[in-house]
């Protein structure tokens, strides 16, 4: 497996990362063996960073829980993300509301440690920008929590040019992580400040939350704690037009012997020299084949072909109304 550079403070990861949201929230029930065997097997195959959250565990820590067990016999080998920033006592239709208080991170952190097991995180992100914290604040605990050796590198997620300037400046930030795929590439606008800053990329949801596999199913046929039922993009006519986008790239695949989601993380690679996507799935056969993905080469003819099949991203919305997150 190929190695990336995201930053400019030293963080090095594999090519390819491992995303475990799915093995606990939003892609229906999971169970934890199985979620255990998935990161065990990235790792085999060469994959050294694993991206968890606080959010992802409905505040019990479940998922930060089944990653530190899973990573407990080479926890040296890998690099561990967590985030912070929500406030997990608090639920409307929108969502959980937001909390980057300085004491709320730091109380977070603490819990991340003990939940994965480890002495220290690698790359602690805030979750999502708190409009009522100010970022200086949140750069600054983060730097503390660096000083007294908690966190090794500092991640924004869903920031716009703004926070991540004003961050940047009182702590390095090493990478950024939004949403990027074939399907949504609004992101790209943020790649400028980025570059110049020196800052690193990791895309979530690489492969259009499992849309960009061939294997989508119409709203409604998940299971009903399914995200999927409700996504914009599996909507009766942005459904079927994706659909059609997907087939017409599973063709292009085909034709050079690889599936449709190797085409889908490869061109990714190709976006830039510091950009790591981080497919997540329970199935081991998918973690081969997405591994396999950093050992694909694409040809300028190869980019012009993905680019008419999608040249802006995928039909619908990439979150509910409402939902969306604002980048400042």
């Amino acid at each position: 497996m190929q190695h990336r550079t995201l930053g400019s403070q030293g963080l090095t990861v594999s090519a390819i990362g491992y995303g475990s949201m799915g093995l606990t929230m939003a892609y229906g029930p999971g169970d934890e063996q199985e979620g255990i065997a998935a990161i065990r097997r990235a790792h085999d195959l060469g994959v050294t960073f694993f991206d968890t959250a606080e959010l992802y565990g409905w505040g019990t820590g479940s998922n930060e829980i089944l990653v530190g067990k899973a990573v407990k016999d080479f926890r040296d080998e890998v690099v561990l993300a967590t985030k912070f920033g929500f406030d997990l006592s608090s639920r409307s239709e929108q969502g959980f509301g937001l909390n980057s208080r300085p004491d709320n991170i730091r109380k977070v952190t603490d819990n991340s440690l003990r939940h994965l097991g480890v002495d220290h995180i690698d790359v602690l992100y805030q979750h999502r920008v708190d409009p009522d914290v100010p970022i200086e604040d949140v750069a600054g605990t983060v730097k503390e929590l660096i000083d007294a050796g908690k966190v090794k590198y500092f991640g924004l997620s869903e920031a716009g040019p703004q926070t991540i300037r004003k961050a940047h400046a009182v702590q390095p930030v090493s990478v950024l992580q939004t949403e990027y795929s074939l399907f949504e590439r609004d992101v790209e606008q943020l790649f400028p400040t980025l570059d110049e800053l020196g800052i690193g990329f990791v895309a979530y949801s690489p492969l259009g939350r499992g849309f960009i596999t061939g294997t989508a199913k119409p709203a409604g046929a998940y299971d009903a704690t399914d995200i999927r039922n409700s996504d914009p993009r599996w909507q009766p006519g942005n459904f079927e037009k994706n659909v059609e986008a997907v087939n017409r790239l599973a063709d292009l695949a085909a034709s050079k012997g690889i599936t449709v989601s190797q085409l889908a993380l490869a061109w990714l690679l190709t976006r830039g020299e510091h950009i790591v996507p981080i497919p997540g799935t329970r199935s081991p056969k998918r973690i081969e084949e997405n591994a396999g993905a950093a050992d694909v080469t694409l040809t300028e003819a190869d980019l012009a072909a993905i680019d008419e099949i999608l040249p802006h991203g995928g039909f619908g919305a990439r979150y509910a109304e409402g939902h969306v997150p604002t980048w400042i």
